[in-house]
């Protein structure tokens, strides 16, 4: 890929800053976890993959930092909270937070100094980010193969590269499907409000060579009953037990035009982003966001004073809805809480 969505080098963590594109490719430098968490509320790095792989190094600089403090355990504790709370929504931060969490309390049993235990923690921060690499390869090429050859593929907000350690989810399979041989026109919604659609997806494709067709949200269903769209591929930043799927807002109103149209809907995420603790999707918290993003458009008002906003970042599309849910180990099909367990299940590099 033409692109780095994170690294670590040079002793700290480095964000290509996606509120800057596609005018200007910058690069965020974060050495602490408070700016960890600070880069991940204000959307330097989105995307739920992407946030689990920039809140585990957050970890790792927590580690580092509870090493040189009078109290390490509540040092690392209150690092931690401050990570959760940046981005509720994305299980992956949580996950991620969790898997570190853990590998600490377990090499400090072990007897491991806490200079010995942040360096390890830096080693599963660069394991999670290699690891969800692979997976974002394996989410591809599992999915390509549902792909229709000859026809479109629609997408919502951003679930590539940048939102991911590399290669992608959604994105992913795109890039297998074409990779493979097949003739794919790529349509990307714009995703208001935020634009991700537009200024990250659109970016990104024409980054790597290929060509994509940019579209208002509200223009989709009209797409999707032309006949050109073969199938609709989005990403998740959680998905319930039950396979109910939270997305960025926009996805589930797309789901309906496509089961209204007769196109498959598919969605692309790693196993991680599956939270077995939340039964349906009503157990998955929603995150409520300003209400300047609504009113404002690159800073400059267009809504009048006064006016309430709604503005949550992501809705909740029902497992009804969703054709299969394709995974780094295989693609899961109603019913989604067996066929989900049971991936979850299935050894790294296995496929169902």
């Amino acid at each position: 890929m033409a692109f780095r969505t994170l690294e670590w080098r040079d002793g700290a963590l480095w964000l290509l800053d996606q509120r800057k594109l596609p005018a200007r490719v910058e690069e965020v430098r974060v050495q602490s976890s408070a700016e960890a968490a600070r880069a991940i509320r204000e959307m330097v790095v989105r995307g739920a993959p992407a946030i689990g792989c920039a809140s585990a190094y957050g970890v790792a600089l927590a580690a580092r930092e509870a090493a040189r403090s009078a109290d390490p355990d509540r040092a690392f504790a209150a690092a931690v909270e401050e990570l959760r709370a940046a981005r509720p929504t994305a299980v992956n931060l949580r996950w991620a937070l969790e898997r570190l969490a853990n590998k600490r309390a377990e090499l400090l049993r072990g007897g491991k100094s806490a200079e010995e235990v942040a360096d390890a923690l830096l080693e599963e921060a660069h394991a999670v980010l290699e690891e969800d690499l692979a997976a974002c390869r394996a989410i591809g090429n599992h999915g390509a193969q549902l792909v229709p050859d000859g026809h479109g593929i629609l997408t919502h907000c951003n679930a590539g590269g940048l939102a991911t350690s590399g290669y992608g989810t959604a994105l992913g399979v795109v890039r297998a499907a074409i990779e493979s041989g097949k003739k794919c026109d790529v349509f990307a919604d714009e995703t208001r409000p935020w634009l991700q659609g537009a200024r990250l997806t659109a970016w990104e494709l024409l980054q790597d060579g290929i060509p994509v067709t940019l579209l208002p949200d509200v223009a989709a269903a009209s797409l999707l009953g032309s006949g050109r769209v073969g199938c609709v591929v989005v990403g998740a930043d959680r998905i319930a037990r039950n396979g109910d799927t939270a997305n960025k807002i926009g996805t589930y109103p797309l789901a309906l035009a496509a089961q209204a149209a007769g196109v498959p809907f598919y969605v692309a995420a790693p196993i991680s982003t599956v939270d077995f603790r939340a039964k349906t999707g009503r157990d998955i918290p929603i995150e409520e966001r300003a209400a300047d993003e609504v009113t404002h458009v690159a800073g400059s008002r267009v809504a009048p004073d006064g006016v309430r906003v709604f503005n949550p970042a992501f809705d909740v599309t029902p497992n009804r809805l969703i054709t299969a849910i394709v995974t780094e180990r295989g693609v899961a099909r109603s019913p989604y809480e067996e066929s989900l367990e049971a991936l979850s299940l299935t050894p790294k590099g296995g496929a169902g």
